[in-house]
């Protein structure tokens, strides 16, 4: 019989959950996975540098990255060894893990009877590439928690709303909206999923009889939706004087992709072909969720569980777990958001995680084909039918365990990315941060930090010791005048700094040269008029 989760079950899952995401940090940080994406290495940068900078405040938060997984690593990055080992990033993720994996038993209950629900939470709690990226500073599993949870409070609203209970639907109205802003402050994605709660549960409330009396939460509920873009457009417009700025910006998709791609040549396969970014973002999905070719079968298995959710009539509302698909295809097709992988011409790695946000989905419809077919089963006549009902679901668990181990075996998609296009970068930073630990203490550094920031960290400078391209103040003389600027001066190049460098060279002395294979060089300058007056 389905029905919903009571507290007891879920508290088991959250040990369960608990104990899976610690063997995946003691794992991960021995073998110093959790910086190996240069986006968690940004992320720290940018959650250190709101307090620990020349300018502190709130301008340091950037203007494309949302900024709510910033401010959840916050009260962790202030602590120089958590920033340098990444941990600032793993505790927030590992939370929001075991949340992920809790709402998602809930909702699964909802969905199917008890013992699916466990199998359904096993392959999804169990993938390999989630638990490596809930051990780093990543937003992909603070994503995934909310837009389990908003999934979820949107099916308890709606369940509410039906049964003509007012409180719990004004209570689920608030839920839900608080959960809608988190989401839409964390990816983008979460502006789409927010913008479909909203209509979804528009629509529900206008159809009963409760509008009248749950109106008012549900004002509410739509001020909280709108208000997460809202403030992040008067963000923008304050501190980058364009409210889109992380729509067209320097530092945004579109302004990122013609850097990168050489003049003359053709986009990333998807450009403007929907159909070809439908196959894409759908096979980076399968190669997320399980190991070799099994993908195909997870992903057809879905599409037979939503359309038992349908023809069953079970909670619909369910199917907004699919969002990511239309946001996926539309943002590789025209919003210049390549995804590379193995599997697919040019047979690269680059945005494999982004597959991650259909793995709710997938684990709920596949698993909920199965308990369909279980119950086809218990159906017919036939003794053998009856005992491969029985057998079934204690299969399934065998082999969501053998999927997991040969993911690991394998190299998880998500990490294997990570170890491929960090290895030039983590060995330059490396290189770096052992040149910048040899300058005195304290001493002050003119250095871009965009690209290499994990050079300061590994180093262990304060960013209040840098000049860098968040000090909106200091940083524009220091471009017309680096000698002036700070004692060290850190020109990569092609850099800011190095431009500036090269039109104004006058009172600088270089004292050595970085080089590392795959990385541009980063000359060491020291000022030779700095602090003399």
């Amino acid at each position: 019989m389905v029905r919903p989760a009571v507290r007891e079950d879920t508290l088991a899952m959250v040990m369960c959950a608990l104990a899976a995401v610690f063997v995946a940090m003691a794992v991960c940080l021995s073998k110093n996975y959790t910086l190996l994406y240069g986006d968690a290495v940004a992320h720290l940068g940018i959650a250190r540098r709101i307090l620990d900078a020349r300018e502190p405040g709130w301008g340091q938060l950037g203007g494309v990255w949302l900024p709510l997984p910033h401010l959840l690593m916050l009260p962790f990055v202030q602590r120089m060894e958590w920033w340098q080992n990444g941990m600032a990033g793993t505790w927030p993720s590992m939370l929001c893990y075991v949340a992920a994996v809790a709402g998602f038993y809930r909702l699964a209950r909802r969905m199917m009877i008890d013992r699916w629900a466990v199998a359904a939470t096993a392959f999804f709690g169990l993938n390999p590439n989630l638990l490596y990226l809930s051990t780093t500073a990543m937003s992909e599993p603070l994503f995934v928690a909310l837009m389990v949870w908003t999934v979820l409070t949107t099916v308890e609203c709606i369940a509410a709303i039906r049964a003509g209970t007012v409180r719990v639907v004004q209570r689920k109205l608030l839920q839900t909206g608080w959960l809608v802003m988190a989401a839409v402050l964390t990816r983008y994605d979460g502006w789409v999923l927010g913008a479909a709660a909203w209509c979804w549960l528009a629509w529900e409330l206008r159809r009963s009889g409760l509008w009248s009396a749950a109106g008012k939460s549900f004002r509410w509920f739509t001020v909280l939706a709108v208000a997460g873009p809202l403030a992040w457009m008067g963000y923008n417009a304050k501190f980058f004087h364009d409210p889109l700025d992380f729509l067209w910006g320097p530092y945004s998709a579109s302004a990122i992709l013609r850097r990168t791609t050489p003049s003359g040549t053709t986009f990333y396969p998807g450009w403007h072909d929907p159909f070809y970014a439908l196959r894409l973002y759908m096979r980076t999905a399968q190669a997320d969720a399980a190991a070799w070719a099994a993908g195909y079968l997870v992903v057809a298995a879905a599409a037979e569980g939503l359309w038992l959710t349908w023809w069953r009539r079970l909670p619909r509302a369910v199917t907004l777990l699919w969002v990511p698909v239309p946001f996926y295809v539309y943002s590789i097709a025209y919003g210049s958001v390549p995804i590379f992988i193995p599997l697919l011409w040019p047979h690269s790695y680059y945005n494999s995680r982004y597959g991650m946000a259909m793995l709710p989905a997938l684990a709920m419809f596949a698993f909920l084909a199965l308990a369909g077919a279980e119950d086809w089963m218990r159906g017919r006549a036939e003794p053998e039918w009856k005992l491969a009902a029985r057998v079934m679901q204690p299969i399934a668990l065998a082999l969501i365990a053998l999927n997991t181990v040969m993911m690991m075996h394998a190299t998880p998609l998500v990490l294997k990315e990570a170890q491929v296009n960090a290895s030039t970068r983590v060995s330059f930073e490396r290189a770096l941060a052992n040149t910048l630990g040899g300058l005195p203490p304290g001493a002050t550094v003119l250095m871009s930090s965009s690209n290499h920031i994990g050079a300061l960290e590994r180093a262990g400078i304060s960013l209040r010791q840098t000049v860098n391209e968040g000090d909106y103040i200091e940083w524009p003389p220091a471009m017309l005048d680096p000698s002036r600027a700070a004692a060290y001066v850190i020109a990569m190049q092609g850099d800011p700094v190095d431009v500036a460098v090269k039109a104004h060279p006058e009172g600088l002395t270089e004292l050595s040269i970085v080089c590392s294979t795959g990385q541009s060089c980063a000359r060491v300058y020291k000022s030779d008029v700095y602090g003399v007056h």
